[in-house]
């Protein structure tokens, strides 16, 4: 009877552990007493909601600073869960990488067109 303690473990699998589940639950906080000021900003809009009551609500500058965090938060938040589903669901590697890199791009070009919106309030 042999013991083999030296095998190499194989990873297989989203398996990050703490560190994963602590991001989704950071940023989903984050993005939670987002929408809470948010709201609060918008209720507190008087008259029609419009293009220039609404672009008001993200006038000044530590609103742009906060939105600017919860974009990058969305994107943490999203490839952290994008990428488990891959890891989990997509057994051909070629295709999980093909997935990773699509999904990398897909985000950041979405955080760069959230920035873009943002900044030309």
């Amino acid at each position: 009877m042999s013991v083999n303690y030296g095998s190499k473990r194989i990873v297989v699998g989203a398996h990050y552990g703490i560190r994963d589940w602590l991001v989704q639950r950071g940023t989903a906080v984050l993005m939670a007493l987002f929408t809470v000021v948010l709201l609060a900003r918008v209720l507190m809009i008087s008259g029609p909601i419009g293009y220039e009551a609404w672009a008001g609500v993200f006038a000044p500058q530590w609103m742009k600073f906060l939105t600017f965090g919860v974009i990058v938060s969305l994107v943490w938040h999203a490839w952290v869960g994008v990428r488990d589903v891959w890891m989990d669901y997509v057994p051909a590697t070629g295709l999980r990488l093909v997935l990773n890199v699509f999904t990398i791009v897909w985000l950041v070009g979405c955080a760069g067109w959230g920035f873009q919106v943002l900044w030309r309030l």
